[in-house]
């Protein structure tokens, strides 16, 4: 894959919540709510329950609603019961789009899905037709300007990362989701900041769109994650840099 255009990305979805911030925590207390139910409550036992509570932290929700959300999941209070499900489709270029959804109404969101891909040039498609072309990974932006190559290599390899790339004006690391944990916090305990520590989807191979049809790809992105029912969108586009929207 393009680390590259994989760091341009996040960056334009990054971009893209922010500008919707408000649907943020309604997002990470589903998430919440969802890993305590299909887990536990109990966040040393529960990796996907640490990995939603420390995004809350890091979007600085409070606490209480952070507390409110897993005793929801585990049934001390009362919540809404969430499916989870993975659409997959095309956006515009032909690029894979895979969507994370929960809801409670799995009409509504597959409806909404299907809108939202149709209106901004992709379509829905079968069950397995894009998710091969993804694998989920640990992702981790350091910028070149934080720490020298040799000495990120060292600490993320013995960590047990499987990859560190030169990604131009930064580095990524990839690593395995099970050890992500233990590889972002071996870099943090040396002080060395990043810019981007998630799990994800990450593209095997990516495909180039430029001009129009990027905007377009774009605008489809904002539309897909700006519907209640969808959690998470990864696609294999490679968008440029110097992405101008009209």
């Amino acid at each position: 894959m393009s680390g590259h255009s994989k760091w341009a990305n996040i960056k334009h979805k990054k971009g893209a919540a922010d500008a919707r911030r408000g649907k943020i925590f309604t997002k990470l207390i589903k998430e919440i709510t969802v890993a305590a139910r299909t887990g536990s409550g109990d966040i040393n036992s529960n990796p996907r329950l640490r990995a939603a509570v420390m995004e809350a932290k890091a979007e600085n929700m409070p606490k209480d609603n952070i507390e409110r959300a897993i005793k929801k999941g585990t049934g001390e209070l009362e919540g809404v019961n969430y499916e989870e499900s993975t659409y997959e489709g095309y956006g515009p270029g032909g690029v894979a789009v895979l969507i994370d959804s929960l809801a409670d109404n799995k009409n509504r969101a597959v409806s909404e899905i299907r809108h939202a891909l149709a209106k901004h040039g992709g379509n829905m498609g079968e069950s397995g037709c894009v998710a091969w072309m993804f694998k989920k990974k640990g992702y981790m932006v350091v910028e070149k300007s934080a720490v020298a190559e040799d000495t990120l290599m060292e600490v993320a390899l013995e960590a047990g990362a499987e990859d560190v790339r030169d990604d131009g004006d930064s580095f990524e690391i990839i690593a395995d989701p099970d050890t992500f944990e233990e590889v972002k916090a071996a870099i943090e305990a040396k002080g060395i900041v990043h810019v981007a520590a998630e799990v994800t989807m990450v593209p095997q191979n990516m495909t180039p769109v430029e001009g129009e049809t990027a905007q377009r790809l774009v605008r489809l992105i904002e539309a897909l994650e700006d519907l209640d029912d969808v959690q998470k969108v990864y696609t294999n586009a490679d968008l440029p840099d110097d992405l101008q929207m009209d």
